[in-house]
């Protein structure tokens, strides 16, 4: 069992929480995850890992509520204990060869909070970082004065432009590029489509770029086969062999196709799981 330490509440759908686990945290690097159960019959749910804090021995994840999974978890608070919290999991980041680069970090959504940490590695390493930070609307952004501190420009956007800056991430790339920044390497991580849209735009200036690929897991071992993807025609397991990959090699039409197999499943767990006469939560098992 993993105690919740504290917990905070980022928006609406959003929540950050420090899990005790001070095995994990002496080994988690940046780009990894976890996964968790909330109970002993409760789904294998991988989440990047968003932080560590050795001293306390926690290890920060930051989730959005969109599943019965992360609905229940959710729900819980400081103090509570979760069933299982496994990891750390993947291969790290590579970023120590970016030192004295310069690099886009950029996060489309929740992507953020994945994005951040990287940043802040490479910030503290002594890279010149812009981050470009994308959201539906101003409601939901999130860390944005963590992303300033960890970057040495920060670009935050949204598609509605409530924020007072309209577009997409991959428009303020562009704009950069336009206006004559170089970067030596870009990092994405976010929604599928952002991904591909921004692999698209940095392979016509030959730009190195690196996407962390959160497909559908189950094991975390590659037995299961549940997060095989195409990278450069050959397969690949995103708990083992990633979750980065080289963004210009991704099948991203695959991942589209197969990243939609089970969202009648998540829409009808959601329902489930809460009345939609009281709006009170069901806990069932």
């Amino acid at each position: 069992m993993f105690k919740i330490v504290s917990k905070k509440r980022l928006n609406k759908e959003s929540v950050e929480l420090d899990i005790e686990a001070p095995l994990i945290a002496k080994k988690a690097r940046p780009g990894q995850f976890v996964i968790f159960r909330t109970t002993e019959k409760g789904e294998r749910v991988p989440l990047t890992i968003a932080g560590a804090d050795l001293e306390r021995g926690t290890v920060k994840i930051i989730f959005q509520m969109v599943g019965r999974s992360t609905m229940e978890l959710g729900e819980m608070n400081e103090g509570d204990f979760i069933q299982d919290f496994v990891g750390p999991l993947g291969k790290p980041s590579e970023l120590d060869p970016l030192k004295g680069k310069k690099v886009a970090v950029i996060g489309g959504g929740l992507g953020a909070a994945i994005a951040y940490p990287l940043a802040a590695y490479l910030h503290k390493i002594g890279a010149d970082v812009d981050m470009i930070a994308g959201f539906r609307n101003k409601d939901i952004i999130i860390l944005e004065e963590e992303m300033k501190a960890a970057s040495t420009r920060l670009f935050v956007t949204t598609d509605d432009g409530s924020n007072g800056t309209k577009g997409f991430v991959s428009d303020i790339l562009q704009k950069l590029i336009n206006e004559g920044t170089k970067y030596d390497h870009v990092i994405a991580i976010g929604p599928v489509i952002m991904m591909k849209v921004t692999c698209s735009l940095t392979k016509k200036y030959d730009i190195p770029t690196t996407v962390s690929m959160n497909t559908i897991m189950i094991d975390g071992t590659g037995m299961c086969g549940s997060c095989r993807l195409t990278v450069g025609g050959e397969t690949k397991f995103a708990c083992v062999d990633g979750p980065d990959f080289d963004g210009h090699q991704v099948d991203f039409n695959e991942v589209m196709s197969r990243s939609r197999i089970y969202n009648e499943q998540e829409r009808h767990d959601k329902e489930a799981h809460v009345c939609r006469l009281t709006g009170e939560v069901r806990h069932e098992h």
